[in-house]
């Protein structure tokens, strides 16, 4: 039997097709968060359907974010598309003059791949709604299941430990003089810092962490940036958690001070681009062919 779609977010196989289109017009490549971006805009999404949670995850990925990772993962077994570095994807070179991927492209490497020697009645079955999380894909990109401990870690840290995390991280992007200024929760500035450019340019940043589940709202974003003084010349807001679409359109307004912003999914990036409590664990894969024709 068919399952019934049961979120409020497109699904993978919804989303292929717009993934695909924002990344020929950002120029054959962009960021996880430009494509998420794009495809908001070009799909019209409202609050409601871009701020719901996807539920089980633990590093407060929205749903969008969820299928999103889903429709990378199916454009890339399709070829269509590679991840050069963690976070950045770009178009392949077999693909390269193409205009559009259609989802019908897509489940058709589905059904010759994943989902071969299955009768045509569950084959239709699990692509009917858009979403076949049981067509034998063990994880997606982005989402292993370590991640998922690490944001667990994360949550379970201490609050004045994780402004020290958060010290240490902004130290290793950078930026000198960290320094904690404060041990409250009043939505003001937790600490401070100078950001360095090219051994040139040099910035005045404080930064406010929330270690919580759960969504920083334009309040949030509002809050913070009222406590900035005149000589900070730029605002970051960490969370382990995740912003809502009018948090960021909030961050980004172009009559405000401008606040940068860094999620869970964008956090633990920069915990593994710098082996901040993780260790990369090399696997071997044996290939028995290898030893049959030597």
């Amino acid at each position: 039997m068919a399952r019934t779609k049961k979120i409020k977010s497109p699904t993978q196989l919804e989303l292929v097709e717009p993934v695909f289109a924002v990344l020929v017009e950002l120029g054959g490549s962009a960021t996880i968060d430009e494509m998420r971006d794009s495809v908001i805009k070009k799909l019209n999404l409202s609050d409601n359907v871009v701020d719901e949670p996807h539920k089980g995850n633990a590093s407060q990925q929205t749903e969008l974010e969820y299928q999103l990772a889903w429709a990378r993962t199916r454009l890339k077994n399709l070829g269509a598309i590679i991840n050069s570095k963690r976070g950045v994807w770009m178009i392949t070179p077999e693909y390269a003059g193409r205009k559009f991927i259609t989802r019908e492209e897509v489940t058709a490497n589905i059904k010759e791949t994943r989902l071969k020697g299955k009768a045509e009645t569950e084959v239709n079955s699990i692509l009917k709604d858009g979403d076949p999380s049981n067509d034998g894909i063990d994880t997606i990109e982005d989402s292993e299941p370590w991640r998922a401990e690490l944001a667990e870690a994360l949550h379970n840290m201490d609050p004045y430990a994780f402004e020290r995390l958060s010290m240490l991280l902004l130290r290793e992007c950078g930026f000198s003089q960290v320094i904690v200024t404060k041990k409250s929760s009043d939505g003001g500035i937790d600490g401070t810092g100078k950001l360095r450019i090219n051994g040139i340019f040099s910035f005045n940043v404080a930064f406010q962490c929330k270690r919580y589940i759960g969504s920083v709202s334009a309040s949030d974003i509002r809050d913070f940036r009222g406590s900035l003084t005149t000589d900070i010349e730029k605002g970051v807001l960490i969370t382990t958690g995740s912003f809502t679409k009018a948090a960021r359109e909030e961050a980004s307004n172009a009559g405000k001070q401008p606040i940068d912003l860094i999620d869970g999914e964008e956090f633990i990036n920069k915990l593994i681009e710098y082996g901040l409590g993780v260790k990369e664990k090399t696997i071997y894969e044996v290939d028995k062919g290898f030893f049959e024709k030597v």
